[in-house]
């Protein structure tokens, strides 16, 4: 296990993308992330985990542009990218799926995987590709394409989302909270998908409050706490750390697998 007073990224190679000793404040004198780095290795699933109000969504609406840093830098593909508006990472290769519903509740579940593509919306070709990509992947979305995305329940739209997501052919997706509020079921249809990211050639930041799942399915997790990394570490490091273990049952009140 990584001693937070030697951080590291996740691997020794240049990470796909990265924080460097960022700082985030929300109106300007509510500091959420604390001169905070972090990096996700390229092809892996990079898991965040830690307490409520620890900076876990904060994270992602950083790396994504909708929260700019007072200090620090981030970085995709070793380039600077500071500044950059949310819109402009998904011609870079980025996607990103909230926490909260995105949706339009009263089009169409192919409206819906139509706005998605809005940036290439005039390429015939390449929208019937997405399409088919996000319904290969959820099968359950060809068959109610027409209905209205409310109609739904909430696992199967947070399908919709990450299938529209996943119709960009991204390089990076961050995830926030998943499988939040969903049935087990289908939270665990979603982490079946999540796995097989990274053979797709997905690299995958996955924030989850669902500890146990997250831990499972992630080759490197990062532990955070008032905005800081607390620990980090592989899988077989949080599953030998017994002192992180019961760090995590302190706030969770079980036990990991």
């Amino acid at each position: 296990m990584t001693d937070t007073r030697n951080q590291g990224t996740a691997a020794e190679a240049v990470p796909l993308m990265e924080l460097r000793e960022v700082f985030v404040a929300y109106h300007g004198d509510i500091t959420v992330l604390n001169g905070l780095s972090l990096g996700a290795r390229e092809g892996a699933i990079t898991g965040i985990i830690g307490p409520n109000g620890a900076g876990k969504s904060t994270v992602l609406k950083t790396l994504y542009g909708f929260l700019r840093p007072s200090k620090g830098d981030i970085m995709l593909r070793g380039e600077r990218v500071n500044g950059l508006p949310p819109y402009d990472f998904i011609n870079r290769g980025v996607a990103y799926v909230p926490q909260n519903r995105s949706l339009f509740n009263e089009l169409s579940v192919e409206d819906n995987l139509r706005l998605g593509c809005w940036v290439f919306r005039n390429d015939k070709r390449r929208m019937a590709e997405a399409l088919e990509i996000a319904y290969t992947h959820f099968p359950l979305l060809k068959e109610r394409r027409n209905e209205p995305a409310g109609s739904m329940s909430g696992g199967q739209q947070r399908f919709l989302e990450l299938g529209r997501s996943l119709a960009l052919k991204p390089s990076l997706i961050l995830l926030d909270e998943p499988t939040a509020m969903i049935a087990p079921r289908l939270s665990r249809e979603i982490y079946d998908v999540i796995k097989t990211l990274p053979e797709a050639g997905i690299t995958v930041i996955l924030v989850d409050q669902n500890v146990r799942q997250c831990v499972a399915v992630s080759d490197y997790m990062y532990v955070l706490d008032l905005g800081r990394v607390r620990a980090e570490g592989s899988r077989a490091d949080f599953g030998d750390d017994t002192q992180l273990r019961d760090m995590i049952s302190e706030w969770l009140d079980y036990q990991i697998d």
